[in-house]
């Protein structure tokens, strides 16, 4: 049974999900990826490499998870994790407090299609499995190209599908049928688990989604696949 919302409705109901869950959403992405989402988004931040003092943006940030991967590279720089779901970040401000190299770093409640910062702000930026959940994708590229600085580098992690035939099905089996379970077990939430393999059913392949990405403004856009296929990170650079 499908519990994807309209477009009408996705942005509310993505939002009340994401507080429902977000006491134990680590404790869930932790189990359901046997603990493979740290290495992922440790990918992520080495690719976009964000220089020493510079300014990095993770967006669809809910927890924190890259803000302290973010803040080892840039130990003079700052640090912005931005989400608009407040019971997220709410959780995620230990993560935030254990920062001590000297990085500054902060939540922001925004919206990805219309971020409160200005043109050309960042260096760096990295989102982890949040463009499933916008309402348009490829304004939300646009928005991320507009603050990101001439030079800065975007990475986008987020789920894919195995290209043989026997990966992709014990993929969908183990995410299709399993993963509400063991959300239902560990997150206290059947319904948000089942959601969460149903939006990733109708999202672009990783050769569409670097198609978006150009077409958003992003140049030399590419991807890369981890784990078999299940998940790819596109990178991007803005030129201008």
């Amino acid at each position: 049974m499908s519990v994807l919302p309209s477009i009408e409705e996705k942005a509310s109901y993505v939002e009340h999900m994401f507080s429902r869950i977000a006491s134990n959403y680590d404790r869930a992405n932790r189990v359901m990826t046997f603990g493979m989402d740290q290495s992922w988004r440790q990918k992520v931040v080495d690719l976009v490499a964000p220089p020493f003092n510079g300014r990095a943006l993770d967006i669809g940030a809910g927890t924190g998870d890259f803000l302290p991967l973010l803040a080892e590279w840039i130990p003079r720089g700052v640090v912005v994790g931005a989400d608009f779901c407040l019971p997220m970040m709410q959780a995620g401000q230990p993560k935030i407090d254990a920062i001590a190299n000297g990085a500054v770093a902060a939540f922001v409640q925004g919206d990805a299609l219309q971020l409160p910062f200005s043109d050309d702000c960042f260096d760096a930026i990295t989102t982890g499995f949040m463009m499933r959940n916008v309402i348009d994708i490829p304004a939300t590229f646009r928005e991320l190209w507009r603050v990101a600085r001439p030079g800065g580098v975007i990475a986008c992690l987020e789920v894919a599908r195995p290209r043989y035939a026997l990966l992709r099905l014990g993929h969908r089996v183990y995410f299709e049928g399993l993963t509400p379970w063991i959300g239902a077990l560990v997150g206290s939430d059947r319904q948000a688990y089942a959601y969460l393999p149903q939006s990733a059913r109708a999202f672009p392949s990783p050769p569409e989604l670097a198609q978006i990405m150009q077409e958003s403004g992003w140049c030399h856009v590419y991807y890369t696949l981890q784990s078999m296929g299940a998940v790819a990170i596109h990178i991007g650079v803005k030129l201008m």
